[in-house]
């Protein structure tokens, strides 16, 4: 317990911290937001409104800055593997490096093909074309996606291979990949990322309503936007229920953190199975000194039972047990904003049922609008809190139950841990603090209305120049603006 408490080591789980929260900031909007632009693309060629062409290019400025924000944090995350985690990297590499190989080959340089397609190819390649090219972009994010989860969730579950001689050693594959945390971890991450997209996209939508710019165009985004959250919303609160009973099951020690449990059974030798709102652990974590606990809710929510047993912290030896504070409170928040996101969904599509989902009657309820806009910010902090959850539960070990963390962590000196932790500080905030000045102009200046559809010149020539070759509109009538 003492290496595991040491400055050096607390250092480097703080610098990792810092790393993976700034580019989780980035990554799951680009996933996100990759299927809505294919679906806004399909809408389009389908019915011919130019709406959603033009919704589709402006949201397309803000995927091609958040990408490249992903693209550079991803960057000094991997580098950080080998700076912070050099022993761990050595012995995981086997499995981990080998993951990480598979994310470079077949998602991410698959994905930077397309994206060049997608991104310069609007009048250079065929429609059918684009569409594909588009399609494969949220394809390979969302297979990148995999890769990664795939990885982190063998942390937590590490089958399919043993460690000998200091090296994890893989004996079978498909139990590595498929461990049991990637089975439910993988989808409950990829439903954030939709959420997430949904929201912003939404928020965006609303902020222009509420300015009364473009409110025509962007309310017709915000409507199947809203439909969608419905949708998405119940689905992630069934995902993240199902994954905290695989948790209770694979990670017994993380799910007590997480919900503050630490005796299993009652003075009365009864069954514990109260569930705490709040809970403040005590110095030595072995207790709570002060809770708000409701009976039977605990059971309830992990053994879908009036009286199961759940696990306690008092099963395990102090040396096993996570610190509490984080889990705990991290996983209330994102459990509370992900209720708040779906109440959100229920009154937007509230007003649609009650036909009062129109420019003008919005803006007569503007606290819709603004709570809509404050919303966009919220997925944010439920993954940052639903990832702090995941890895602060898995303490005190970088691989659950076989490598503790301190038998991972580089051989640093204070001094080169603080190093390397302000420079990653200094250029993280640097590539936010960028991203976030281009996000406000693109904003700023608004969809662009006036640029030709691709394949129809400003003259309206039945065909056009591009790139090198003929291109003959074939779409439907573009429509801008309803129909009287």
């Amino acid at each position: 317990m003492l290496m595991e408490n040491t400055l050096p080591i607390l250092l480097s789980r703080l610098d990792f911290a810092w790393i993976t929260s700034m580019h989780i900031l980035w990554t799951p909007l680009t996933i996100g937001v990759s299927w809505i632009l294919f679906g806004l693309e399909v809408a389009w060629l389908r019915s011919g409104d130019e709406r959603w062409y033009r919704l589709e290019r402006f949201f397309e400025k803000i995927f091609i800055v958040n990408f490249g924000a992903g693209v550079a944090t991803g960057v000094t995350m991997e580098m950080a593997f080998g700076i912070l985690y050099g022993p761990f990297s050595q012995a995981a590499g086997p499995f981990f490096g080998n993951i990480l190989g598979f994310e470079t080959i077949t998602a991410f340089m698959y994905e930077a093909g397309f994206i060049g397609l997608m991104v310069f190819g609007w009048n250079k390649i065929g429609k059918g074309m684009h569409l594909f090219s588009t399609f494969n972009v949220a394809f390979a994010s969302s297979l990148s996606a995999y890769w990664i989860l795939v990885a982190n969730s063998w942390m937590q579950t590490p089958n399919g291979v043993v460690l000998k001689d200091g090296i994890f050693q893989v004996t079978n594959w498909w139990h590595a990949i498929f461990n049991d945390n990637a089975i439910w971890g993988f989808p409950h991450m990829w439903m954030a990322t939709m959420l997430l997209g949904f929201f912003v996209l939404a928020a965006v939508s609303s902020w222009y309503i509420l300015k009364n710019r473009h409110a025509d165009l962007f309310i017709k985004m915000l409507k199947p936007a809203v439909l969608a959250l419905l949708i998405c919303a119940p689905i992630q609160i069934w995902l993240g229920d199902s994954l905290g009973v695989d948790i209770a099951h694979s990670e017994p020690t993380s799910l007590a953190a997480m919900e503050g449990h630490y005796h299993t059974y009652l003075p009365n030798g009864k069954v514990n199975t109260g569930w705490h709102l709040i809970a403040i652990p005590n110095a030595k974590n072995d207790g709570n000194v002060f809770a708000i606990t409701i009976p039977h809710v605990l059971s309830l929510l992990e053994t879908h039972t009036w009286n199961g047993k759940v696990t306690g912290m008092d099963s395990f030896p102090a040396k096993d047990r996570p610190d509490v504070w984080v889990p705990f409170y991290a996983f209330r928040i994102m459990v509370a904003i992900g209720f708040f996101l779906f109440f959100m969904a229920l009154w937007g599509t509230l007003l649609m049922l009650r036909g009062k989902f129109t420019v003008q009657e919005l803006r007569q309820r503007p606290w819709f609008l603004r709570l809509m806009v404050f919303s966009g910010f919220l997925p944010y902090l439920a993954i940052w809190t639903g990832w702090w959850t995941r890895e602060v539960g898995r303490q005190p070990w970088v691989v659950y139950n076989i490598m503790r963390t301190y038998e991972g962590v580089s051989h640093m000196g204070v001094g080169q841990e603080i190093a390397w932790f302000a420079g990653y500080i200094v250029f993280e905030l640097s590539v936010w603090a960028g991203a976030w000045y281009f996000f406000s102009k693109v904003i700023r200046k608004g969809p662009d209305l006036d640029s030709p559809l691709p394949g129809v010149s400003s003259d309206t020539d039945a065909s056009v120049e591009a790139g090198g070759g003929m291109v003959r509109p074939s779409f439907a009538k573009p429509i801008l603006h309803p129909e009287p």
